[in-house]
């Protein structure tokens, strides 16, 4: 299809994909690995911000680069197959293909390990890029002309608006839906699986 109508980008981790038993499995590992304490409990409270960020809370300056090769390599094995979709997540991607529309991920999570979870739970979205966070994920969604993002964490929102798109905010992730509204989501709703009928509603309008 030549002109696509709309382009509609989605975050991956707890909006589209419950990581939290996958990461937390994955810190466990690097923490038996490396015989250095990590609070896993603590660190899925947390989900959003690239992996250094959170490994610099547990490692030094200097042995973030190899913690975080080490995690990386040990990721597939053990995150992919523990993590599960969210509700609602497959059929909000699949709403807007349904409409004509493109649709993208656009994580702050290395992007072949983005690509493993979606093809593992059968999620076809027509583009993803990795290792964008907060008003990075601009660059992807305006190359894109995304006219919505989709996503759970404040600095989704900033994406958004440094895009010039649409805000829609799901409140599954750390970010209560106050704090989403406050950080300037045009639209907060509790999951995703309100966003078909918010889609019809919005697309009728449009």
């Amino acid at each position: 299809m030549a002109h696509m109508t709309f382009t509609v980008g989605f975050d991956l981790d707890m909006t589209l994909i419950d990581s939290r038993p996958g990461i937390h499995a994955c810190y466990a590992a690097l923490s038996e690995r490396t015989g250095t304490f990590i609070d896993a409990d603590l660190a899925v409270t947390r989900l959003g911000p690239p992996l250094v960020e959170e490994l610099g809370h547990w490692f030094t300056k200097e042995q973030i680069p190899a913690m975080t090769a080490l995690y990386r390599e040990m990721y597939p094995a053990i995150a992919i197959a523990a993590t599960p979709a969210m509700a609602g997540a497959r059929e909000a991607v699949a709403a807007v293909q349904q409409a004509g529309g493109r649709t993208m991920v656009v994580t702050a999570k290395y992007e072949p390990s983005a690509k493993l979870h979606l093809s593992h739970l059968g999620i076809e979205p027509d583009v993803v890029v990795g290792d964008l966070w907060a008003e990075q994920k601009a660059q992807a969604l305006r190359e894109y002309a995304a006219g919505v993002y989709v996503g759970d964490h404040v600095g989704d929102v900033r994406g958004a608006r440094t895009a010039a798109a649409l805000s829609v905010a799901v409140a599954t992730g750390p970010c209560t839906a106050d704090e989403l509204r406050a950080a300037g989501a045009d639209v907060v709703l509790d999951d995703l699986s309100a966003f078909p009928d918010w889609l019809t509603g919005y697309r009728a309008a449009a």
